[in-house]
Parts: structure tokens; C-alpha cells; sequence
């Protein structure tokens, strides 16, 4: 190709050798997709009163971005003070804070948000564990990320009306700092009774039920000698085209 060779000695100059460098780039990029797609449709959402979209086109795009995030890993608009009208507020029905942010519905305690984040988080590991589990039906290879989004979706549509089921401190207290220093003030801290700090533990302690569940009531329990569901299923796939040697050399009977 005409541009092969500049593009080598490019990669020669700028590739990154640290694996750990390599793999925060990666993050970084993944993590930017994700916050840029889910927080767009929230926008979109709340700057239009809800004319440009609703809860379902919210959690649609929150489990897409999911998903193209997990493809790439593997700025407020002017909408936002035309809505406001220059003042940025955490509650009332001008807020824009949750834009960026997760806040608990009017009737959600903290204890009731706290197991709400960790029941959320604890079918989101369980399901993720089995996709990904080769001894288990598996999902075919390249799918995982669409298989993962979709998973998502499903625990947004059972449980997103609570808090927004942020499932990740990292898509909630990120957010939430640069909502701190842009201009929203400490209320984004105090808020819902302080609930800021519930969609950082809770996850934690959710996704830790979820693996030690997984593990104990399913992965432990696959006999030892057992193939992996995927490869069983390409060797059965294999086996019509192979002939034995014998059958091979076998004369053709002229009777």
C-alpha cells in the first residue's frame, strides 16, 4: 500500500511500549464513548422537556453506549442555558445536574436506593459471568459487547425508574465532581439526603454478591473434564467432513 510505509515508521515513533499505559489510554477513550452517549440522550431528554426523548430513548442509548464502549476498550451545549436560563440547579423542574449525575425518585430512601444498586449490580455480574462463561451456552465470539448492552437495557427497563440505575461508580462520581466545580455547587453532594455516595459503594458490594453467586451455585459445579460449550459444538460441527482412515483405504465393493 502507498501508505504503509509512513503509517510504519509512524507506530514506530508514537507506540506506546507500557502495557499499563497502553491499557489507561484504552480505558480513558472507552469510559469518554460511554459518558458521551449516555449523557447526551439524558440531555437531549431534559433540555426538551421531554419532546426529544422519554426514559425508554435514555436507557436505550445508556446500554448502546455500553456496548460501543466495550468495542473501543476491548461539553455542556448551548440547549443546556437556553433551558436553564443561565442558572444551574440540582433540583426543581429546571434541574440539569442529573444530566450527569445519578438522584434518587422522591419516595427512594437511601437503604431502599442502597439495595436497589446492589440488586441492579448483582444480576448484572451473574449475567455477564455466565455470557462470558465457555462452559455455560456461551454467546458466539465478537457478540459479547451486544450481549452485554442488551443485559443492560433489560435492568434499566425493571429498575431504572428508582435512581437510573448507575451500576458503575464510574459513570455517577466522575460526573458528579465536574457538576461540583462547573456550577452546580455542594447541593450535587447533598442532594437526596447525601445519596452521593451510594452509587459508589452499592455497586461494589453488588457486583461482589454477583460473582460469589455465580461462582458457588454454577461455575464451581462443571465437571472437570467437560469442553467448553463453544468448542464441543465446533468439533460436532467438524466431524461430518472428517473420514477415518480405514474408511478411507475401504475398497468399493463391486457386488
Amino acid at each position: 500500500m502507498v501508505h504503509s510505509q509512513p503509517m510504519i515508521r509512524l507506530k514506530s515513533r508514537v507506540q506506546i511500549r507500557s502495557l499499563l499505559a497502553r491499557q489507561c489510554l484504552a480505558e480513558f477513550l472507552s469510559v469518554f464513548v460511554l459518558m458521551f452517549l449516555t449523557q447526551g440522550a439524558v440531555a437531549q431528554t431534559v433540555t426538551s422537556r421531554g419532546a426529544k426523548g422519554n426514559f425508554f430513548t435514555s436507557f436505550l442509548a445508556g446500554a448502546l453506549a455500553v456496548t460501543a464502549a466495550i468495542y473501543v476498550g476491548g461539553n455542556v451545549s448551548d440547549a443546556l442555558q437556553n433551558y436553564t436560563g443561565g442558572n444551574l440547579t440540582v433540583t426543581g423542574p429546571q434541574e440539569t445536574a442529573s444530566i450527569f449525575a445519578t438522584y434518587p425518585a422522591s419516595y427512594l430512601s437511601l437503604t431502599g436506593g442502597f439495595l436497589d444498586q446492589v440488586l441492579g449490580t448483582w444480576i448484572l455480574l451473574v449475567g455477564v459471568l455466565a455470557l462470558l462463561d465457555l462452559k455455560n451456552k456461551g454467546v458466539p465470539a465478537g457478540l459479547e459487547p451486544v450481549a452485554v448492552g442488551l443485559l443492560i437495557l433489560a435492568i434499566e427497563l425493571a429498575m431504572g425508574s428508582n435512581c437510573g440505575v448507575p451500576l458503575n461508580p464510574a459513570r455517577d462520581l466522575g460526573p458528579r465532581l465536574f457538576t461540583y466545580v462547573a456550577g452546580w455547587g455542594p447541593e450535587v453532594f447533598s442532594a437526596g439526603n447525601g445519596w452521593w455516595w451510594v452509587p459508589v459503594v452499592a455497586p461494589m458490594v453488588g457486583a461482589t454478591l454477583g460473582t460469589a453467586t455465580y461462582q458457588l451455585l454454577v461455575a464451581l459445579h462443571h465437571p472437570e473434564d467437560e469442553e467448553p460449550a463453544q468448542d464441543l459444538e465446533f468439533a460436532q460441527q467438524k466431524a461430518p467432513y472428517l473420514e477415518t482412515p480405514d474408511s478411507a483405504k475401504k475398497p468399493e465393493s463391486k457386488l
